[in-house]
């Protein structure tokens, strides 16, 4: 069962669940965020990342929206847990990705231990963006595969310690301002309080 966190005529807002795609992969993976909704995605999450993500229930909202969020008019929150802390409490991440300029703000909400509760806004919106740029910065995230090697993290993390939790945007047919929250999950709640 996918949570609906925001629902309309032409727009649907899920809490997807970490471990399930947005769309398939040239595997073509048959059981996808995507098929299940029988919707027309608006952007993506990775598999492992949780939270906040828009289907349109028509192309032409699916247009409108995607433009919202190419002309960077969409803003996106995620929290985070870092291994380590970094170096500022807050700043920007200014790294290219694949040649294309990207930009991550982000700020230090807590710091436990061996690790650091984050707030991230991707200011741009290049694939795997919040995951490079802390692995750049020298503190990836908890849990993270792909661009760390997780064998050499000292604290064990189930899955990528990433959750979008908040999206403002204009609605794109009745120019609402919309604005809508994530509770972070229960597995990253679980991870916190084993590690108080």
């Amino acid at each position: 069962m996918i949570p609906i966190v925001y629902e309309d005529q032409w727009l649907l807002v899920v809490d997807k669940p970490s471990g399930l795609l947005t769309v398939p992969t040239p595997k073509n993976e048959q059981r996808t965020l995507t098929s299940i909704l029988n919707l027309y995605p608006c952007h993506r999450l990775d598999r492992e990342t949780s939270g906040l993500i828009i289907y349109a229930k028509d192309k032409s909202t699916q247009q409108k929206m995607m433009d919202a969020f190419r002309q960077r008019r969409v803003n996106k929150a995620y929290t985070a847990f870092v291994r380590g802390a970094p170096p500022k409490n807050q700043g920007e991440i200014k790294n290219r990705i694949e040649g294309l300029s990207a930009t991550t703000r982000y700020k230090v909400i807590a710091k436990r231990k061996d690790f650091a509760i984050v707030e991230v806004n991707p200011l741009t919106g290049r694939t795997n963006q919040i995951r490079i740029h802390f692995k750049q910065l020298g503190h990836p995230i908890l849990g993270e595969a792909k661009y760390a090697f997780r064998r050499d993290f000292k604290i064990k993390a189930k899955r990528l310690m990433l959750h979008a939790s908040g999206l403002e945007f204009t609605h794109p047919v009745t120019g609402k301002q919309l604005c809508l929250r994530l509770d972070l999950p229960d597995t990253l709640k679980e991870f916190l309080k084993s590690h108080e």
